[in-house]
């Protein structure tokens, strides 16, 4: 598959772990990039890393901090990738957090707080971006993150809370993969599995490497290789790409 020509992207979530290394694969082929994070500051430190790591122009990268749950966010994001780019072709839903605590146990703020983050960051995110789309005409693309636990729960992991915020993510993605493609606006989503992210950090890697049958857990590069993949292939919409080491298929 040949790669399109030059895009202009947004990654929510790219201060580390997979929104990082979806932005480094983007800039290491030429593409220009919004970053997203939460924290300005380390926000400021992974986009000069970033220049450093792929030698990308400095008028390939435009940063936008802010929390993804509130619309001006968003508004924010498009807009960069307007003013800076002109347009967006685009935008990788990564943001997002995750958390395991048992059912009974979930406070209604600890709901709302993954909901927040997760699918109501993700949808108003993308309202603002896809109006940005519709008026340029010219279609694009949306990349959901999710998670292969939304349909194969651990039992030993119980996360009720972030994948009840998540499964609304996939759901999203199915549902505007209808709606928006008259647009000429595919919407695909990768699950990932055990991956080794900042989000991960403390966990035994020996135990969660079990759980695939390729034994290992996954490289935050693996994942963006399958957000490129999705973000390249012009006739897939409504896509969920599980990325797991076969955990899905089954046990080694």
């Amino acid at each position: 598959m040949s790669k399109p020509q030059t895009q202009s992207v947004i990654v929510t979530g790219s201060s580390s772990g997979i929104g990082r290394a979806v932005a480094k694969a983007f800039l290491s082929r030429g593409d220009r990039v919004v970053l997203n994070g939460r924290n300005a500051d380390a926000l400021s430190r992974t986009a000069a890393e970033l220049r450093a790591e792929t030698q990308a122009p400095d008028d390939h990268l435009a940063i936008v901090p802010g929390s993804i749950g509130e619309r001006r966010t968003g508004e924010a994001l498009a807009h960069a990738a307007v003013e800076r780019f002109g347009g967006v072709d685009l935008l990788v839903n990564n943001a997002g957090t995750f958390g395991v605590r048992p059912f009974v146990e979930v406070t209604e703020d600890e709901l709302d707080g993954f909901l927040q983050g997760n699918l109501r960051g993700t949808y108003i995110t993308t309202q603002a971006v896809v109006r940005e789309m519709q008026r340029a005409g010219h279609g694009g693309a949306i990349v959901n993150i999710g998670t292969v636990l939304v349909d194969h729960a651990l039992g030993g992991a119980p996360a009720s809370a972030a994948l009840v915020s998540k499964g609304g993510v996939h759901a999203l993605t199915i549902s505007l993969a209808a709606e928006l493609a008259p647009a000429g606006i595919r919407v695909n989503l990768v699950a990932p599995g055990m991956v080794r992210t900042p989000l991960q950090a403390g966990a035994d890697e020996n135990a969660l490497s079990g759980v695939a049958l390729l034994q290992r857990v996954g490289d935050a590069a693996e994942i963006a290789d399958a957000v490129l993949y999705l973000a390249d292939a012009r006739f897939a919409t409504g896509h969920i790409l599980n990325l797991d080491g076969g955990y899905v298929t089954g046990r080694a």
